[in-house]
């Protein structure tokens, strides 16, 4: 499928409404210039037009197999990721003492971002390499780092998260799989993990899974799991893939999307593995890897979101049905009221979500500069808005290009209705939507709203100098977030926690839209008479408002929740 990468757009955000050169001002990340960043976008949005782009239907219509135990990958795919490895795309920000380049995860965001819009199925190969890169590096021995880094960075291996499994999904605390130990710093494991993206492929040397699993005697829960790095093919004394590893695909699950990214069922029969990070400290340890990804997968459904509106848009602007109202208008759908709509709300939605994911990677990137709390808070902060709020996106957005393609949205010739189905799962990998917003009203809040209440200080701030030259945008903006601002302050005294939970995704929600009118207005400000400004106000005046019933919901509790009973659900 066609793709475009919106570059300039990236360019225009890091430099005026997330405000990149904060990142770039430290002494940790001073050789990320302007100049280096222009040239990471523009090679890495060639690449995703040129090499990945092509490959989006070849995996929907070709999909991976589980041929006698081994993974074939659909058609062009291993040239894909070659060109991934080959451009250094696995590891822009990982550690330059391994190979990595060092780059902000603002940047790594954007590069993300593209890839995911050109050939998701792909690109979640490399995401989950990008994971275990982080997690390895926070977490590992020097000896595992020096051996696993430079061949993961490099992406001559590839690497993979195992978490879930039959009967312990969210609840990872239920799993059963065992680490017994080897006696020589080793250990064996043993047991059954399901929904293991790329678990196998045919394209990398080795594949290094990292897995949770308990050791004897552990405590039940959460509390008594470790992490631990079992690699497809044990390494032997140079460093290379020597013998088989313990360890299968048992199958490969039949999916409604993304069928070019093999999600595996791995069976694990007393492989060899080695332990990362202290015994029983694994969930932390994995949260490293889990948190890099939900970024990531915010990313991943902004980048489908992209695809799926240039892919809506270029069909608006040829298709030619009935007649419009519009003087002078040339006869396409794209000038038809509604379908106007459909493609102005997708554009300013992908904005939206794109700056907050964009926001997010920046406060990452300066908590590791500076060390600052405040920082850290505010990453911790936006990672659950992004994730959420992303993939929302991108559902709502892919549903509503097939809607612009009408009929013809419906007949998978057009490709609309793939970008539909691939993009759906990311709503409910690597915590669903509706944990994320738990989160967030739950741990997120356990400073009492501090880094919420910061957050806000800076939009209201932001949006009070914007009153003179744009009131009729600014004031919305800061009306909404004095208003998700009384909403906070009543959040945080529900010792209830259900009655946080009972609304926390429209809470959620309602945080992302004032967000994204706050990214707009920035957008606005920066540029008043240029079509962001016209998007802007189309946002801050028809989207905005919305938060205002989403903030109600929140408030509302639990209890007329749970006055409905399972059998009021099923009479």
């Amino acid at each position: 499928m066609p793709y475009r990468a919106p570059i300039s757009d990236y360019r225009f955000l890091f430099d005026h409404v997330v405000d990149l050169q904060k990142v770039t001002d430290t002494p940790r990340f001073s050789e990320a210039t302007p100049d280096v960043v222009d040239a990471i976008l523009t090679e890495a949005g060639k690449m995703s037009e040129e090499v990945l782009a092509p490959l989006q239907r070849s995996g929907d219509l070709h999909p991976a197999r589980l041929e006698n135990g081994v993974v074939r990958t659909s058609p062009g795919f291993a040239e894909g990721y070659r060109a991934i490895a080959d451009g250094g795309w696995v590891a822009i920000a990982a550690d330059p003492d391994h190979g990595g380049m060092g780059l902000p995860m603002a940047v790594t965001t954007a590069v993300n971002e593209m890839m995911s819009a050109a050939c998701l199925s792909l690109q979640l190969n490399p995401l989950m390499t990008q994971g275990q890169i982080e997690a390895l590096e926070h977490h590992a021995s020097d000896a595992l780092k020096a051996l696993y880094l430079p061949k993961l960075i490099t992406g001559e291996w590839s690497g993979t998260m195992n978490l879930t499994e039959p009967q312990a999904g969210s609840d990872v605390g239920a799993l059963r799989t065992k680490a017994e130990p080897n006696g020589d710093g080793s250990y064996s494991i043993t047991g059954q993990k399901i929904y293991i993206s790329w678990g196998d492929n045919d394209f990398t040397g080795n594949i290094c899974h990292l897995v949770l699993a308990r050791l004897p005697g552990a405590a039940e829960g959460t509390k008594g799991i470790s992490l631990f790095l079992v690699p497809k093919y044990l390494p032997d004394d140079s460093g290379a893939p020597g013998q088989a590893n313990d360890l299968r695909v048992v199958s490969l699950e039949h999916k409604m999307g993304l069928h070019g990214s093999p999600t595996a069922v791995m069976e694990y029969s007393g492989a060899t593995g080695w332990l990362i990070g202290p015994e029983h400290g694994g969930m932390k340890c994995m949260f490293t890897m889990m948190n890099n990804a939900r970024l990531g997968v915010g990313g991943q459904g902004i980048g489908v979101a992209e695809g799926a509106y240039q892919h809506a848009l270029a069909y608006a602007t040829e298709r030619r049905q009935g007649k419009t109202l519009v003087e002078g208008a040339g006869g396409a759908i794209v000038d038809h009221a509604d379908v106007r709509r459909m493609l102005a709300t997708m554009k300013a939605e992908i904005f939206a979500a794109r700056a907050i994911a964009l926001s997010c990677g920046v406060a990452i990137d300066m908590a590791r500069a500076t060390g600052a709390a405040d920082w850290a808070a505010r990453a911790a902060l936006l990672t659950p808005i992004t994730k959420a709020f992303g993939t929302d996106t991108g559902i709502a957005v892919s549903d509503m290009g097939v809607q612009v393609h009408g009929g013809m949205g419906f007949i998978e010739e057009t490709g609309a209705a793939q970008f539909s189905r691939d993009v759906r799962v990311t709503a409910i990998y690597e915590g669903t939507n509706g944990i994320q917003s738990m989160d967030l009203v739950a741990r997120k809040m356990m400073d009492g709203g501090e880094a919420a209440f910061g957050l806000l200080d800076e939009i209201e701030e932001a949006a009070e100098a914007a009153k003179a030259r744009l009131p009729d945008l600014a004031m919305p903006v800061w009306n909404a977030a004095e208003t998700l601002r009384e909403c906070v302050e009543w959040l945080v005294t529900q010792g209830d926690m259900n009655a946080r939970f009972a609304g926390a995704v429209p809470f959620l929600r309602a945080f992302a839209r004032v967000l994204g009118g706050y990214y707009h207005l920035r957008a606005a400000v920066a540029d008043p008479e240029s079509a962001r400004a016209r998007l802007a106000r189309f946002y801050i005046l028809r989207l905005l408002p919305e938060h205002q019933s989403l903030l109600v919901h929140a408030r509302a509790g639990a209890e007329d929740l749970y006055a409905l009973t399972p059998g009021d659900l099923a009479a």
